[in-house]
């Protein structure tokens, strides 16, 4: 079977499923083939390594072709120096050369970039950034859900940073003395602002376990006090996080993906206080927008990693 460049390949490596997705180069929102594979990574990091064959023959066998080269959607981030896995949720990649193995096991040119990395270039090369700002120079993609990530772009090209973190917005301390992270600090954002933080918080003032759609529920109909404390938690603290972005990269768009980031008062009470910490006047022009891609964003992202 031929070896071919013609295509953009992308792979979002995520714990429970393995996603492939073939653009068209010549035109990248076209996608060519979309297939899943279940991870299975209770099993190993060998055997994610051969379901990442398996899939990638099958999605071969259908189009008639082997890359010459893939783009990957990694939980963590590759080491620059060790060129070892690590900060990965599917702890068994870590401290594996997961970039050298993938290239040996497939016969192609990979590259390797954090998840939330992906989001952001999807969303700044297909997604809603070209609604917003086509030329925008400087973008930050933003997940509040489940954990608190981030992802930066410039220039059309992923930052990964010396120790290959850029964008690791969700460990920055908030709390001095808030709750400890895994990540060995106290009072990170994620341990602030993510779902879990806002439930817990919740929880501490009620002793009544409720998931946030519930909660954003009771804070609308005004019928809960712990709800509309627990809201403005998020809120105000969500405008403290956002503008040191703002004030150190002063990026031209942000996105925020991940299932917080459907709360529309995000995009309102959350974009006003801003104005309290940005380190301008109070003056915040920034578009914050939610993401156009959707569950796509971290599969597009990984195939234009070599667009």
């Amino acid at each position: 079977m031929k070896t071919t460049d013609a295509n953009l390949w992308g792979i979002d490596l995520g714990g429970t499923k393995i996603e492939c997705a073939v653009l068209n180069a010549s035109n990248p929102a076209e996608v060519l083939i979309r297939e899943r594979i279940e991870t299975e990574a209770s099993l190993g990091y060998t055997h994610i390594l051969n379901q990442v064959k398996e899939l990638v023959d099958r999605v071969s066998s259908q189009l008639g072709h082997r890359p010459s080269r893939i783009g990957f959607a990694t939980p963590g981030v590759l080491n620059p120096r060790t060129q070892t896995m690590k900060n990965c949720n599917t702890v068994c990649m870590n401290g594996q050369p997961m970039a050298a193995d993938l290239a040996a096991i497939l016969h192609c040119e990979v590259k390797l970039a954090n998840d939330a990395n992906c989001f952001a270039l999807a969303e700044t090369l297909l997604g809603a950034v070209q609604d917003v700002n086509p030329n925008a120079e400087m973008v930050f993609g933003i997940i509040m859900g489940t954990g608190v990530g981030g992802g930066l772009v410039a220039h059309g090209k992923v930052v990964s940073g010396l120790h290959g973190i850029g964008g690791e917005w969700g460990h920055n301390i908030l709390e001095e003395d808030g709750l400890a992270c895994y990540c060995g600090k106290s009072g990170c954002v994620e341990h602030v602002i993510s779902g879990p933080a806002l439930e817990q918080f919740y929880f501490n003032q009620t002793g009544e376990a409720r998931r946030m759609p519930e909660i954003m529920k009771r804070y609308e109909a005004k019928s809960d006090p712990a709800a509309e404390a627990t809201v403005e938690r998020m809120l105000e603290n969500f405008g403290r996080a956002v503008s040191t972005l703002i004030n150190v990269i002063d990026p031209d768009v942000i996105v925020i993906g991940g299932g917080l980031g459907n709360i529309d008062l995000l995009y309102s009470e959350g974009y006003n206080l801003i104005r309290k910490y940005i380190f301008n006047s109070g003056e915040v022009l920034t578009p914050i927008v939610k993401p156009k891609l959707g569950d796509s964003a971290g599969v597009f992202g990984a195939a234009m990693l070599f667009a």
